[in-house]
């Protein structure tokens, strides 16, 4: 049987309303997001990586920038505040403008020990040579089995290593790489999104409400607040000491959800 053109078109109606809500939910979401400061090339947010760590990765990246202007940033995150780590990915990357702005060629790995996920996030320039498919290959070969050996500072490494092996000449070759593993493709349904927005919509009411009565003493500060200790308004660092390589920031790069993640 077929439907007819009146409940077809209330079913369309009924998808861009949801799929709407769903943005305006996402939107709220990310707002209440807390973002640590660009405090250099590392930002060692979750305390996981010694100094001697820290230091040896910061050359490593700022011999890249110095080779091919790519922007590439370690963060490990002490909570992905109940987001996913994609959205919180991209969000980062726009906060933080990693990439130079006429390339858009940063890229940010990320690591939520406590949530055991990890991201490679790429931005807008670097999505033809810094794959999607690329990403996986880097995270599952050489990241995941020293994270579950509990080798943070092992895969991290080896996981820069190899995103600088892809931008500084060897894309083909790990593409072609990349290209003889099997994809992983998801199918969805309108009940799947239904169930998307209803579940994004209680965790952003139940976000709102527990930080409501926090929002006003921080609103009586003046501005609005986006992190427990701020001396610009706009960001914040934790006591861990982040990153070497003092004055490091983004170059206005853009990010529009382009990576892969992975979990241990």
């Amino acid at each position: 049987m077929r439907a007819s053109p009146r409940l077809s078109h209330r079913v369309g109606l009924a998808s861009a309303a949801a799929v709407a809500l769903l943005a305006v939910l996402l939107t709220i979401a990310v707002a209440a997001l807390e973002f640590p400061a660009l405090s250099g090339r590392v930002v060692d947010e979750a305390g996981i990586l010694d100094p001697a760590a820290r230091a040896a990765l910061t050359d490593k990246l700022a011999a890249l920038e110095a080779k091919t202007t790519d922007q590439v940033v370690v963060v490990t995150l002490k909570s992905l505040q109940g987001t996913s780590i994609e959205d919180f990915g991209v969000q980062l990357g726009r906060r933080w403008q990693v990439g130079q702005k006429d390339k858009n060629n940063g890229a940010l790995l990320i690591v939520a020990p406590h949530e055991h996920k990890v991201r490679i996030e790429v931005g807008y320039g670097l999505e033809g040579t810094l794959t999607d498919a690329v990403s996986r290959l880097i995270i599952e070969n050489a990241i995941l089995p020293r994270f579950r050996a509990n080798d943070f500072a092992g895969g991290i490494s080896r996981g820069v290593d190899d995103i600088v092996s892809v931008l500084t000449g060897d894309a083909a070759e790990w593409q072609q790489r990349a290209a003889k593993r099997p994809e992983v493709t998801a199918h969805g349904n309108s009940a799947l999104v239904l169930l998307l927005v209803i579940i994004v919509f209680v965790l952003v009411f139940y976000m709102l409400a527990g930080s409501n009565s926090r929002g006003r003493g921080r609103a009586s500060r003046g501005g609005w607040w986006v992190g427990p200790s701020s001396g610009s308004g706009s960001s914040w660092s934790s006591g861990s000491s982040g990153g070497f390589g003092g004055g490091f920031s983004g170059g206005g790069g853009s990010f529009g959800g382009g990576g892969s993640s992975g979990s241990w």
